[in-house]
């Protein structure tokens, strides 16, 4: 079902007109961003859309299976309204394969100014799918910024629209990258406010980085390789011991390509083998039953909370586990992500907290739990001029 389905009825229709002229590289100006409800729900004015490129600064180095990064490219979006302005973002890790300049030019071909009407959600987002193949991030960036512009003009949050009770929102892990014991065990006591943490392996150290993290804190432990594993008798004997140590369920442990040994794997398992790297959008979920215990879902390969919300419904269907995760984000796409948190089993929504240039104030963690506010739309507030 889409977001426009579970709003009032509203006029008007898009139609094809002038195109409204891109910002690119310009800074974001002109915006209005009230919390007061809109005039009225649709009107004469066309949608514009504007982007700008921004680095997120790492606190830490964030290292995983094969890479580490002190920084990470983002490019957020604006769509704006008749005086109301929604904020979208791209991540874009390096694993994504999509770049800053590959989100500015398919962004440079989106034309929303032949749009009036917000509303048609799914018009409006299926004409930006069908541009060119690929372009996840960026096509999350427009479809996060075109649903917190609706949630302003109707002066909801998207989870009260989605008729979704916040309270079941679930509790977030904490990421703790791969390191030395030491760097490990003091990013674990900073980490003390959680009540859950996601510990990367898969750099040849993995029971080091375990026993680290065991002798400062019992908390529950989400594990995620980042098919850092090639082995599945090794992965299989990894993942008892990891049991053992109040592991919940390991993420994406062997190549996404090994679909053979990951049957295999999931089969014996004694704990939820969750996917991660293996799937991006809809149409593979359904593939993937039998496969792999659950799916970890991301804005960033999705496309956004349209189609995040339909994976959800399909991985359900088949008796999925599901969890909703991030990229090293700002509080703009890390709070979008958490409108869909009150549906799912496991969230990993913490890429706002690994950085110190947030330019948003978003969703909170209080006593280790996400914690939605009544914020229409996403639930941001602009802090800064990025």
């Amino acid at each position: 079902m889409s977001l426009a389905a579970s709003l009032p009825a509203c006029g008007g229709a898009g139609r094809p007109g002038e195109s409204a002229e891109s910002a690119g590289l310009a800074e974001s100006a002109g915006s209005t961003e009230s919390a007061g409800p809109a005039a009225s729900v649709s009107g004469s004015g066309r949608l514009s859309l504007r982007y700008h490129p921004f680095d997120l600064q790492l606190r830490h180095t964030f290292t995983v299976a094969g890479s580490s990064r002190n920084t990470t490219p983002v490019v957020f979006t604006e769509i704006s309204h008749e005086g109301l302005t929604g904020y979208g973002e791209a991540s874009l890790p390096p694993y994504l394969g999509e770049t800053r300049a590959s989100v500015m030019g398919f962004l440079k071909r989106v034309d929303l100014g032949q749009f009036r009407d917000p509303f048609l959600v799914e018009e409006i987002l299926e004409y930006v799918d069908a541009l060119e193949e690929g372009h996840r991030a960026a096509k999350a960036s427009i479809d996060i910024a075109l649903h917190d512009l609706i949630g302003k003009m109707v002066d909801q949050p998207l989870y009260r629209l989605w008729g979704l009770n916040p309270g079941k929102a679930p509790l977030t892990s904490f990421t703790i990258g791969i390191d030395t014991p030491e760097v490990v065990r003091q990013k674990t006591r900073e980490a003390a406010r959680f009540r859950v943490l996601k510990v990367k392996l898969g750099g040849g150290n993995d029971r080091e980085m375990i026993n680290a993290v065991r002798s400062v804190t019992d908390v529950p432990l989400y594990v995620d390789v980042n098919q850092g594993w090639t082995d599945r008798e090794q992965a299989l004997e990894m993942v008892h011991w990891l049991k053992d140590q109040g592991v919940v369920f390991v993420e994406q442990p062997l190549p996404k390509e090994a679909l053979d040994d990951l049957v295999w794997l999931t089969e014996r398992s004694p704990l939820p083998i969750m996917a991660d790297e293996a799937f991006q959008r809809l149409p593979e979920v359904a593939a993937f039953r039998g496969v792999y215990s659950g799916i970890n879902i991301k804005l960033m390969k999705s496309t956004g909370l349209r189609e995040a919300r339909k994976m959800i419904t399909v991985a359900r269907a088949m008796g999925m586990h599901v969890m909703i995760g991030c990229m090293v984000e700002s509080s703009c796409a890390v709070s979008a992500a958490s409108q869909l948190s009150p549906l799912v089993d496991w969230a990993d929504l913490d890429g706002n907290l690994l950085i110190s240039n947030d330019p948003f104030e978003g969703v909170k963690v209080v006593d280790g739990k996400v914690t939605l506010n009544d914020w229409p739309g996403i639930g941001v507030k602009k802090l800064k001029e990025t």
